[in-house]
């Protein structure tokens, strides 16, 4: 088996709490969840931030779909121990740039203080193709909301409400093809199948998109791809920032 230099395990000494922000419901079960699932089995408390409930992601009424989504994204996060969920009402495929995002993020940040936050690949090019409007907005906006979190001057509301501001380390951003990502997570057995059962919590949404792959069918591929590269049996990979 051969092993990759340029990827290291992810250092998690001293590690008590990550925060995974994203755009939509199952935007994190897409690899990260694995991960997650590996984080919270090492006692790590995990929390997720989305910034709107997809509720224009499928053929129904948004009414309909916003509370739908959500329900499913709550028996995904059940599925990999997630401790905290809160999903915001930005509107689907509206997200702007800008200071209310910004805030929304870093509000999330100072009253959960990680130590490491999460996203996903917000680059125009994507492994799988041109990445959604929302993903690109909510990745930009995150990196600017860690650094807003930890400046008492910038939302100076914040403080109003109690929320003082808080330092995050660094930023994982997953998604990344591994010749881009520097270190990854080992989710050999149980993380890996609890990352594929949370991908199939989203069982209505997943039924609504046209020739979408069964999760068993590429995430495993995925996972034992990384895995080759490190030396384990599955792992998911993931570029590193020092913030």
């Amino acid at each position: 088996m051969t092993t990759n230099p340029s990827l290291s395990t992810l250092d998690l000494d001293g590690v008590r709490r990550i925060l995974c922000v994203a755009a939509h419901p199952d935007d994190l079960e897409y690899g990260i969840s694995a991960a997650v699932a590996a984080w919270t089995a090492a006692g790590i408390e995990v929390d997720y931030l989305l910034l709107t409930s997809g509720e224009a992601g499928m053929q129904r009424e948004p009414e309909i779909v916003g509370p739908l989504r959500a329900r499913e994204q709550s028996r995904a996060c059940e599925i990999v121990g997630v401790n905290n969920l809160k999903i915001c009402d930005f509107p689907d495929g509206h997200l702007e740039p800008g200071l209310p995002l910004r805030r929304a993020i870093a509000r999330s940040i100072r009253k959960r203080r990680p130590d490491i936050v999460v996203t996903s690949n917000f680059e125009m090019e994507v492994p799988w193709g041109l990445n959604h409007v929302d993903h690109r907005i909510v990745g930009e906006a995150v990196v600017d909301a860690i650094r807003d979190a930890g400046t008492r001057w910038i939302h100076r509301e914040l403080l109003d409400d109690g929320l003082e501001p808080h330092v995050t380390q660094r930023l994982l951003i997953g998604g990344y093809p591994d010749e881009r990502c520097n270190v990854y997570v080992d989710v050999t057995g149980g993380p890996l199948r609890q990352g594929i059962d949370s991908l199939n919590a989203h069982e209505e949404y997943l039924a609504d998109l046209l020739d979408h792959p069964a999760p068993e069918d590429f995430l495993p591929e995925m996972a034992h791809a990384t895995g080759r590269r490190v030396g384990v049996k599955a792992a998911i990979g993931f570029r590193e920032w020092p913030m």
